[in-house]
């Protein structure tokens, strides 16, 4: 019961927050950060207590990639931040906005090694060394201020992680801070691109045989521009796994977000004019170390050091791209797109024949999952054979942060809080986890949370016994398998104990009756993939 309503730096730093749009925030209470909670209900902010730090960061992930607001972590000192680290690394690999918050030695006692509660070296070192920036404020106007500058790294440079550490003393003190103080700020606008580097962009497209648009997370806001552009050149568009869906892949000029397999990859390497859209290029998202373009090169992203980040560009346009985007179709005015519908065509049935090619089995499955989840799902996944070897070339979305996923940090762990995150967000769409077995067992615990949250999501759990793709490294190398054939549990039965519903199948059948069961029940559902007796 509350007992007072002291206006703490703890209150002022989330009243700001609030004051921002964010209401909804992700943690486990603790001993010293009481004082973030006091003010939660008050101020209307719903708090989500996962049963992990780690899952409170991945789910706090999919709230953000479904909301467009940064996802906010409340951590305890000591072990509850360094349990969330994985989390911010994630955000930052992927450029997604995360504010962490958590407690601090008090003003006075830092490294003072006396033994404490939760007492770290340096936690304020070790958040620093993944975030963007971390800052440990000395008084409440530094605390609602960080906050404000996190808003505002945000809106106009790369959106990643930061961490705002409050000694407890300070926490725990009164403010009087209010008003002005504490209220959202307007978003600086977007800064014009460069006139002549737009200019030059519209002339090499225009002039363009088989122009390509790569486009990468920083587009995602772009769906519209980068639609009218690429059907005003009759331009493919193929995407990273971060941009999967920025433009309808059900599009005949899409080539999906299948840049990692070679069919795709090298039609952007060989295109005449290559124009890429908010990505770094990166080894991760490619398969290969550099995509090594062989035409003319122009670059759009929103922070200047990006735009010869592994591939050197003739054309660079330091730009949001919503703006950027607009500004080249403004240039190129009206003109008769080239018919290259039948080329993109080839290119698509060649991409799937390549996965069936590399990896039969999860394609197989992948096209099976597909074909039964609801057209509108958000479907987050993990790094699971699954994912990356299937469903994110199988399925075809039409909106952009439909399918939550980390192709650059690439941990386990993460596709159901990220799933939670995303129904709570978005409860007017269908909400599903698919991963492996191995990445499962990382966040399992999580099941809870989507039952007390009253969260009607499904996971399917696709079981190939263990590490599968660790095992297939381990045989490359020679190594007879080792630490990667995984007993299991019984995954229904186990769905069934945490207070959900269980289904065993094993074949297409099967699989599309009980996704629709579970669609129909509401509520957590657990669905048991056995891949070695999947059957068509």
């Amino acid at each position: 019961m509350e007992t007072r309503a002291a206006r703490t730096t703890g209150w002022v730093l989330i009243e700001t927050l609030r004051n921002y749009g964010v209401d909804t925030v992700f943690g486990i209470p603790g001993t010293h950060n009481l004082e973030f909670y006091r003010p939660l209900n008050a101020l209307g902010v719903h708090p989500v207590t996962t049963r992990h730090e780690q899952g409170a960061g991945y789910a706090a992930d999919g709230w953000s990639l479904q909301t467009g607001k940064p996802g906010v972590v409340i951590t305890t000192s000591g072990p509850g931040l360094l349990n969330a680290l994985s989390a911010a690394g994630t955000a930052y690999c992927e450029s997604r906005p995360m504010i962490i918050l958590s407690p601090g030695p008090a003003r006075g006692r830092e490294f003072a090694d006396v033994g404490t509660l939760h007492e770290t070296k340096d936690q304020l070192g070790a958040a620093s060394a993944i975030v963007e920036w971390g800052r440990r404020v000395q008084s409440d106007a530094e605390a609602v201020q960080a906050v404000h500058d996190a808003f505002a790294l945000f809106t106009t440079g790369r959106p990643r992680p930061v961490y705002i550490e409050v000694p407890l003393d300070l926490l725990e003190e009164e403010s009087e801070l209010t008003g002005d103080a504490l209220a959202a700020r307007s978003a600086a606008a977007p800064a014009a691109p460069d006139a002549q580097a737009i200019q030059e962009a519209a002339r090499l497209l225009a002039a363009a045989t088989d122009p390509v648009i790569l486009a990468g997370g920083g587009s995602r806001a772009a769906t519209a521009e980068l639609r009218a552009l690429a059907e005003r050149l009759g331009a493919p568009v193929v995407t990273t796994l971060n941009a999967k869906g920025v433009l309808d892949e059900h599009h005949p000029l899409s080539l999906g977000s299948n840049l990692r397999l070679a069919a795709a990859r090298n039609r952007a390497r060989d295109a005449d004019v290559l124009l890429v859209v908010g990505s770094k290029l990166g080894e991760a998202e490619l398969w290969v170390d550099t995509l090594e373009a062989r035409g003319r090169v122009i670059r759009i992203d929103l922070v200047a050091s990006q735009l010869d980040k592994n591939q050197a560009a003739e054309v660079r346009i330091a730009a949001d791209a919503t703006t950027a985007l607009a500004a080249i179709g403004d240039a190129l005015g009206d003109g008769t797109p080239a018919d290259r519908e039948a080329r993109v065509a080839e290119t698509v049935d060649a991409v799937r024949a390549e996965c069936a090619e590399l990896s039969a089995v999860n394609t197989a499955l992948a096209e099976h999952i597909a074909a039964a989840l609801p057209a509108d799902a958000i479907v987050a996944t993990d790094s699971s054979q699954i994912a990356y070897w299937g469903l994110l070339n199988t399925l075809r979305v039409r909106t952009p942060n439909s399918t939550p996923y980390m192709a650059t940090y690439a941990t386990l762990g993460y596709g159901l809080p990220a799933a939670i995150g995303s129904r709570i967000a978005r409860p007017d769409r269908p909400v599903f986890a698919v991963v492996g077995d191995g990445a499962l067992m990382f966040s399992l615990q999580e099941f809870m949370t989507v039952v007390e949250q009253g969260l009607d999501l499904t996971v399917i759990v696709v079981d190939n016994g263990g590490y599968a793709e660790i095992k297939q490294n381990e045989a490359d190398a020679g190594i007879a398998p080792v630490g990667v054939d995984l007993a299991q549990p019984d995954w229904a039965a186990l769905a069934d104990a945490f207070g959900g519903t269980g289904h065993r199948v094993a074949s297409a059948t099967e699989l599309t009756a009980a996704v629709a069961a579970a669609g129909a029940a509401g509520g957590l559902h657990v669905i048991h993939l056995p891949q070695s007796r999947f059957t068509d």
